[in-house]
């Protein structure tokens, strides 16, 4: 029997960054998945008429959250430091020094490094630790980790640029040091990273439209395969960390690829998407999971497990549409929700006001605390949103998603955070997936 089931996204808290927002993480270090960070992007005009000089100015933000603190919002900004803008930013996936540490991409062709120390009372804060410039007239745009799959005995990072160029780091006692860097595309290299499961293959995307593939062990003087199955610019890349060879890719032509990377001719599926695809994140958990930053069109939840079976397209299993500017950035935290949300105040919890619609689905406003602003949206059963002039969707019916081995739950709680540009906002916030029991009861009669 196919089981049915029911998708709802809610809002938990939004945050007013006052500068562009554009990327966001959270920590994936044990016992730091209660801590997110977020990455600002803010261009400065020249003043005078004739001055074309633009200074690129960013800031830093660490946030603690917490469910159980009914009483108050769960996100609590701990630090904030003004630095560079920043295109991007990854926590390591194991401790560095007996510490988390992050790295980010910064306009000034920097690599720039981060720890997390606990300070009193158990709160945490962020120490520069070492920077290393990338090159000359430069923005550096993206970097990723070599510890996807928790391997702490080599820990490198690959970097692109906006020169095309493509660097990969080692990094030992807190200091990077570069191994080599190599002209990868024609234009913006929009995005690197490792193949979790063989760290010395690298991928990068660029505004060439070109995907390629890096095999460091033969040297970077030419790609090990070329892929120009994009259209247009490929700006995110995603090695699976549960399934080898299983990558994901998106693009300014708004689609999503799975490719299996023993054959990069073809890929996998294909997946339509409605908006310019910035960032791609496999679940840390949940390996058929991907999560979707699609620029113009909001935040999707995507189901690929019959994509990965060979049997059709990634499917959108719950979309967040609460976003009123571009889509960037956007990740899953490890932190279990599992146990029921508790009860909160009318300032702490986001109030929901359902009502019927003659479109088929239900009017959702939603109050968001604390800058009382409100959304509306119209949603279907599942929480997904509809469209003027398009029919009610029915409930999301598929296999059961592939849960823990150990144990699997009779349903899916997940926390993500996203961030979206000119509106400078950060929104933490819930999704369900759990089984429609009333649909099979209907459907068993």
């Amino acid at each position: 029997m196919v089981m049915a089931w029911k998708s709802r996204t809610r809002s938990l808290q939004v945050f007013d960054t006052e500068q562009s927002a554009d990327t966001v993480e959270w920590c994936p270090v044990s016992p730091n998945h209660n801590i997110l960070v977020c990455g600002t992007y803010q261009l400065q005009k020249g003043a005078g008429v004739e001055d074309a000089t633009q200074s690129r100015t960013g800031r830093l933000y660490l946030f603690d959250f917490r469910r159980e603190e009914s009483m108050s919002p769960p996100l609590t900004e701990l630090q904030r430091m003004d630095t560079p803008a920043i295109l991007d930013l990854k926590w390591c996936h194991v401790p560095v020094l007996g510490k988390a540490m992050l790295g980010t991409a910064a306009a000034t062709g920097e690599l720039q490094l981060y720890t997390m120390s606990d300070g009193q009372e158990g709160s945490c804060s962020l120490q520069t630790l070492s920077s290393l410039e990338v090159g000359a007239e430069r923005l550096a745009l993206s970097l990723d980790w070599s510890t996807g799959r928790m391997d702490s005995s080599d820990v490198r990072l690959v970097c692109s640029d906006s020169a095309g160029c493509v660097s990969v780091l080692s990094l030992a006692e807190g200091a990077l040091t570069a191994l080599s860097q190599w002209k990868a595309h024609d234009f913006e290299a929009w995005i690197s990273a490792f193949s979790y499961w063989d760290t010395q293959l690298v991928y990068s995307g660029g505004d060439d439209c070109k995907l390629k593939g890096w095999d460091l062990r033969v040297g970077p003087s030419c790609p090990t395969w070329t892929s120009k199955k994009h259209s247009m610019g490929v700006c995110s890349i995603h090695s699976s960390p549960h399934r080898e060879h299983i990558l994901a890719t998106g693009s300014y032509d708004e689609q999503v690829l799975l490719w299996d990377g023993r054959n990069m001719r073809q890929p996998i599926s294909q997946s339509a998407m409605g908006g310019g695809v910035w960032r791609l994140k496999w679940h840390p958990t949940y390996q058929h999971l991907l999560l979707a930053a699609c620029m113009h069109n909001d935040f999707h939840i995507l189901d690929c497990q019959q994509a990965l079976e060979g049997s059709g397209s990634c499917s959108v299993v719950a979309s967040y549409i609460l976003h009123n500017s571009l889509a960037y950035g956007a990740d899953w935290s490890r932190l279990s929700l599992e146990n029921p949300a508790p009860c909160s105040t009318p300032a702490a919890e986001p109030k929901e006001s359902l009502a019927e619609s003659g479109g088929g689905g239900h009017l959702k406003i939603q109050y968001e605390s604390p800058t009382a602003s409100f959304d509306t949206s119209l949603e279907d059963d599942t929480g997904r949103y509809i469209p003027e002039g398009i029919p009610s969707l029915s409930s999301y019916t598929a296999a059961a998603p592939v849960l823990k081995p150990d144990r699997d739950a009779p349903s899916l709680s997940c926390l993500l955070a996203s961030c979206s540009f000119y509106d400078n906002m950060l929104h933490v916030w819930r999704w369900d997936w759990t089984p429609d029991e009333a649909q099979q009861e209907s459907e068993q009669h």
